[in-house]
């Protein structure tokens, strides 16, 4: 790996760690309220405060799951690397640095028509992650990203 991508590599894991941190601060603090309100004896308090102690738990939960998703990510993304078969964003851009929705539409069919003949196949199903972000859907890019991590944690374990 080169070095230049090492450092933004190191940049980029520091970036989410301090961003984390900052979040569990803050759900900490919402935590000790919470707590405050369930320990006031008031019938409203208490009843607020639970409300309130679900939402660290959620959040909790949410950070969580992220963070394994990016830790496999990265995995999957070594193992392509590996084999030389990350996908490459050769599409054609704006002036402004966006990317052509017409031709990343047009080049997400190829990888659409290639996870459904090997629907089982974590490849594929990343590639196509990397084309839905492409053509603008972030959501099913996420989606795919997530099929594509469940189906790499079941062929390694």
């Amino acid at each position: 790996m080169a070095r230049s991508s090492q450092r933004v590599r190191r940049t980029s894991l520091l970036a989410a760690v301090v961003l984390t941190a900052l979040l569990g601060v803050y759900v900490w603090l919402v935590a000790l309220r919470a707590s405050g309100l369930v320990t006031s004896g008031e019938p409203v308090g208490v009843v607020l405060g639970l409300a309130f102690w679900l939402l660290p738990l959620l959040v909790i939960w949410l950070v969580a799951r992220e963070w394994w998703l990016a830790i496999d990510v990265q995995r999957m993304a070594d193992e392509l690397a590996e084999a030389d078969e990350l996908p490459v964003d050769d599409l054609p851009r704006s002036p402004g640095g966006r990317i052509d929705r017409t031709a990343a539409r047009a080049a997400f069919e190829e990888f659409r028509e290639r996870t459904e003949a090997s629907p089982d196949d974590w490849r594929s199903w990343y590639h196509l992650a990397f084309a839905y972000d492409a053509a603008g859907d972030r959501k099913q890019a996420r989606a795919s990203l997530r099929t594509a991590s469940r189906l790499h944690r079941a062929r390694t374990t």
